[in-house]
């Protein structure tokens, strides 16, 4: 339960799809830890209807009626994200010592197996453009210096 905690960024790893009516591969921020029932609270995510009595207060402004608030998800239904990849990944923890002899727990993303394969098409075909880009332009620019060449000849041969 440690690994989680108020304000990381995590994405929903299970449960039904948007196209279904789910939040699978939602991201959003922890805005509240329950951890003796292992849940969190993750802004944007698990949206129920929640109906209120309704009240008064002192002002006499109404209260209550129907709401729309974030439910706790469980803890092994979310997955911590990397913030240099933007994916999904599993954490781990490395003991550190500083100079004074103090020694505390720092979290670290693991290396997923998974980033160097989990391409898009678009991500691909922007990747194969800028490869190609460069031997592109080699050859066009000499093309220009071989009109510009064939200009210059035809002005001295003018002359």
């Amino acid at each position: 339960m440690a690994n989680i905690r108020k304000g990381d960024l995590v994405q929903v790893i299970s449960g039904p799809t948007p196209e279904r009516g789910g939040d699978r591969g939602k991201q959003g921020r922890v805005i509240g830890i329950l951890s003796e029932k292992n849940r969190v609270i993750v802004q944007g995510i698990n949206y129920v209807t929640k109906h209120t009595r309704v009240g008064q207060t002192q002002r006499g402004t109404k209260t209550g009626g129907i709401e729309t608030v974030e439910a706790p998800i469980h803890v092994s239904n979310i997955a911590l994200v990397d913030p240099e990849t933007k994916l999904p990944a599993r954490v781990g923890f490395t003991v550190e010592t500083d100079d004074r002899g103090k020694t505390t727990r720092v979290r670290y993303f693991k290396k997923s197996r998974r980033v160097e394969t989990k391409k898009s098409k678009a991500a691909r075909a922007a990747e194969a453009a800028a490869e190609e880009k460069p031997a592109k332009a080699a050859p066009k620019a000499k093309k220009d210096a071989a009109v510009s060449d064939e200009a210059v000849a035809t002005e001295k041969d003018a002359n």
